[in-house]
């Protein structure tokens, strides 16, 4: 029995991806001319008025905002400085008070009685007062010094800043 070697092709299928139910639907969009209209002159001169308006407008809030700038920058520095030296200031402060906390030690290590101990006390308690008293001065004027030469320029600088915008 011979068989009939019966082939059939096989179709390729090409198939073209198939249109889903949520996809938009392809349309051109329609062009539309737009009619060449004559602005009236009292118009155009309106817009330009207000065009040479902003642009001074703007050169003057530029001027403003860079005399800003160069008033912060000095406002910055001589706040810095103004820290940096109310710094130095608590620093020496701190010293003078360590050395005669170890004068005090050193007076006391010697005392030979119970009176002299008691007298030593009281005289470096009182120095100390004097002294704290007289530090607690200084760094107050220093602090309000550094306050107002910080804020003064500020104030001006911003007066005068905005003063010229408006």
């Amino acid at each position: 029995m011979a068989e009939a070697a019966t082939t059939t092709p096989s179709k390729v299928k090409t198939s073209r991806p198939s249109a889903t139910p949520f996809e938009m639907p392809k349309f051109e969009i329609p062009k539309f001319e737009i009619p060449k209209v004559e602005m009236p002159a009292a118009f155009r001169e309106f817009a330009e008025r207000g065009v040479a308006q902003c642009k001074d407008t703007y050169e003057k809030m530029k001027a403003a905002a860079e005399e800003a700038t160069d008033v912060l920058e000095t406002t910055y520095s001589t706040a810095t400085k103004g820290a940096s030296d109310y710094g130095l200031k608590v620093i020496e402060a701190a010293r003078v008070n360590t050395n005669a906390a170890f004068d005090f030690a050193g007076e006391l290590i010697t005392a030979k009685t119970l009176s002299e101990v008691i007298e030593l006390s009281s005289a470096h308690a009182r120095k100390q007062f004097e002294a704290l008293t007289e530090q607690g001065k200084e760094l107050n004027a220093l602090a309000q010094k550094v306050a107002t030469d910080t804020v003064e320029p500020i104030k001006s600088g911003m007066n005068r800043a905005f003063s010229k915008v408006a």
